[in-house]
């Protein structure tokens, strides 16, 4: 999440053209590019390890943190909001992220001993 005072951003290759978008106006992006098209660039050169793990790592942050909002889409169905006013939608969302940590953690408390 950005807040507006950035000069640079960092993402994965999930973030390819933000760059082009209006909203994302204002830091210098620096984006990975996708593991493929990386490898086609010279197939004889020794692959950097070091940034290979970097970009493997931002990738991994990514998906931890965008994994809680695809339960909140799929599993219920929170896609559009309307406005009922900040109480009562802040009262939404916090009862449906805790709704989904309850949902990503059903095999760990259903295989629980007790």
């Amino acid at each position: 999440l950005l807040h507006g005072d950035e000069k640079i951003a960092y993402g994965d290759a999930g973030y390819q053209g933000v760059h082009k978008r209006p909203e994302a106006a204002g830091p210098d992006w620096q984006v990975a590019m996708r593991p493929g098209k990386r490898k086609l660039l010279n197939p004889f050169l020794e692959h950097d390890d070091i940034a290979l793990r970097r970009e493997q790592f931002k990738a991994s942050v990514r998906a931890k943190v965008e994994h809680p909002f695809r339960v909140l889409k799929r599993q219920f169905g929170f896609t559009k909001v309307r406005y009922r006013g900040l109480v009562k939608n802040t009262a939404q969302i916090v009862t449906l992220f805790a709704l989904g940590n309850l949902w990503m953690a059903r095999r760990q408390l259903m295989g629980a001993p007790g």
